[in-house]
């Protein structure tokens, strides 16, 4: 049994515990009808979109709880393929040296411990990819040393709630790659932005008022991108589609 087959069998024997979330799945026709699709493991929330817009990209989304230690986390580093980190509520702002501001809604303790240590092991003992969305993209800038702006309204005026708004890619980025574009329509639902941009990062998409919308490594080689709006609500846009395609495509690698 070779080592994929014996992590496939691993995880579904788990599935009552990491909550597996699979089904009748079409094949990418671009791969062989027998390989078996990369797994992503979608860190703390079961959110039916960001499971859809992952089978639809051709990978196999893996629920992973928001608990557990060392050794729970060195098994995800080892048979994951690929992970997202999703959205959600605020960040402590204690972890990157700050008091928080009045608007502050602290994400549940467990989840922001077990996220915190996951996102820290992924980054910097793997080279796998890694996609943050929203409040993901916030912990990837974090997790690199950065700040955020805790609450967009009071600190730098305008609103980046319930609405829509464009963005500018920067070109020759990663993400403007993916794209084929540099500038187009997103949603947006977000009190919290990008401050002090973290080590090895760089700034790839910002909004009309300034507000940073996307950041990537600057590593060529890997594919660790944090976006800000919802790419899995938009799941019309085809333009969307391509960021959770780029990254499965990514995990087969």
């Amino acid at each position: 049994m070779n080592r994929r087959h014996w992590i496939i069998t691993a995880v579904v024997a788990a599935s009552a515990v990491i909550g597996f979330q699979v089904g009748n799945q079409e094949t990418r026709p671009e791969r062989p009808e027998l390989q078996l699709r990369p797994l992503i493991g979608i860190a703390s929330v079961d959110g039916e979109d960001y499971v859809r817009a992952l089978r639809k990209a051709g990978g196999t989304p893996v629920i992973l709880p928001a608990a557990g230690g060392a050794q729970e986390i060195a098994d995800y580093l080892q048979r994951l393929d690929g992970l997202l980190m999703p959205g959600g509520l605020d960040i402590p702002p204690v972890i990157y040296g700050e008091e928080a501001h009045e608007t502050v809604e602290l994400l549940a303790e467990e989840r922001h411990e077990f996220e915190r240590a996951l996102g820290t092991a992924w980054i910097e003992q793997t080279d796998k990819p890694l996609l943050g969305i929203c409040l993901g993209g916030q912990w990837i800038n974090v997790l690199h040393g950065g700040t955020l702006v805790q609450d967009i309204p009071s600190e730098l005026g305008g609103n980046h709630r319930g609405t829509e708004h464009a963005v500018t890619l920067e070109p020759g980025s990663r993400l403007s790659a993916i794209f084929a574009d540099t500038t187009f329509t997103v949603n947006s639902n977000h009190h919290q932005a990008v401050g002090t941009l973290g080590e090895n990062l760089r700034i790839v998409a910002q909004s009309p008022d300034g507000v940073v919308e996307a950041t990537e490594t600057i590593d060529p080689e890997r594919f660790l991108i944090g976006v800000q709006w919802h790419p899995e609500r938009m799941a019309d846009d085809q333009r969307q589609r391509k960021l959770f395609e780029a990254f499965v495509e990514s995990a087969w690698e």
